[in-house]
């Protein structure tokens, strides 16, 4: 029997937050039930208590309604009291955020985690992350191709959702999917999660041959063999060729290295064009590190990757990571 999923809880009230707390609202109108109550949960309780009167989060998100069916809230309690619950916080504070919440939450709570990282230090992937900080939890992974703003806005949009527990999955994509937001279900977790966070740290490196104006015909290069090395990298680590090659992989690709409204692109860009980078990293560059350390434990090659890790690191200048990247020795495509 399907488990009716009424009452969706947001962990984290950014840009990509509010947009799902948007989405899921929007699914339960159109599921022909009663409609979801969506709790949107931030740390800030002033941020929260203007989100509600303003009904829009106007720092992250202009312009942008929030749609009737969401509450704003700085009550974790509020928060764990949910049929399922997306975790959208940054990936390095994931765990201090379940922890926070773990105490308050009940034993088979999903868990569905939409960051995209690896864990720096424990080499864990967000999945694994849950299962340790919240044992009763049922881990799940949201990815894929999408834009915060795009997704708010009810534009057309297709992720992977991705579950070791195919029900789950199924139920979950069922209960947050919509005629504007596509969920394809999956159980390759390892798989999406590989895709999410490989592709963050790629599109920095598409930024920088952007911001130091590389051309096209490099900038194509470089995605194409960006992409080689997370097929490399995901194979060695489990991941499904079907996983690799689809929304959570290439398709995340695809997007986060087309245009500056992607945070590691823009990220990178600055960093090619020599200009300041903001105070806020981007995903990518707290991953890069752990993935190459990661791939080096697998003798997994990761050229790109390990090129970006070393500029972020001051090992290499972008000059001197370019001209590594183009003397590597001939050989064959693969």
């Amino acid at each position: 029997m399907a488990v009716a999923y009424r009452r969706i809880g947001v962990m984290g009230a950014g840009a990509w937050g509010t947009a799902l707390a948007n989405a899921a609202a929007r699914a339960g109108r159109q599921s022909g039930q009663a409609g979801h109550e969506v709790v949107l949960w931030g740390r800030d309780a002033a941020a929260m208590a203007e989100m509600a009167q303003l009904r829009e989060n106007r720092p992250d998100l202009p312009g942008i309604a929030l749609d009737p069916a969401v509450t704003p809230t700085a009550d974790l309690g509020a928060v764990a009291a949910t049929d399922a619950l997306l975790l959208v916080v940054p990936a390095q504070a994931c765990r201090a955020a379940l922890a926070r919440l773990a105490p308050l939450a009940r034993d088979g709570l999903p868990v569905i985690s939409c960051a995209k990282g690896i864990e720096r230090g424990t080499r864990a992937f967000m999945s694994e992350v849950i299962a340790e900080a919240m044992p009763g939890a049922r881990p799940a992974v949201l990815s894929g191709p999408s834009f915060a703003t795009d997704v708010a806005a009810g534009l057309p949009t297709a992720v992977t959702l991705a579950a070791h527990d195919e029900q789950l999955a199924a139920e979950l994509a069922a209960a947050l999917g919509s005629s504007t937001l596509r969920l394809y279900h999956s159980t390759d977790v390892r798989g999406a999660e590989i895709g999410g966070a490989t592709k963050n740290v790629l599109a920095i490196a598409a930024g920088i041959v952007s911001g130091r104006r590389l051309g096209a015909s490099a900038a194509a290069a470089l995605v194409a063999r960006g992409f080689a090395e997370l097929m490399r990298f995901g194979r060695a680590y489990g991941a499904k060729a079907e996983t690799i090659t689809g929304l959570s992989g290439l398709g995340d690709l695809i997007l986060t290295t087309s245009g500056p409204q992607s945070r590691n692109f823009a990220f990178g860009q600055a960093l090619g064009a020599g200009a300041a980078t903001g105070d806020k990293l981007a995903e990518g560059a707290f991953t890069a590190s752990v993935l190459v350390e990661m791939a080096r434990a697998k003798g997994v090659d990761v050229p790109v990757s390990a090129a970006v890790d070393g500029v972020l690191q001051g090992r290499l200048s972008i000059d001197g990571a370019i001209e590594a990247l183009m003397a590597r020795p001939q050989r064959a495509e693969g």
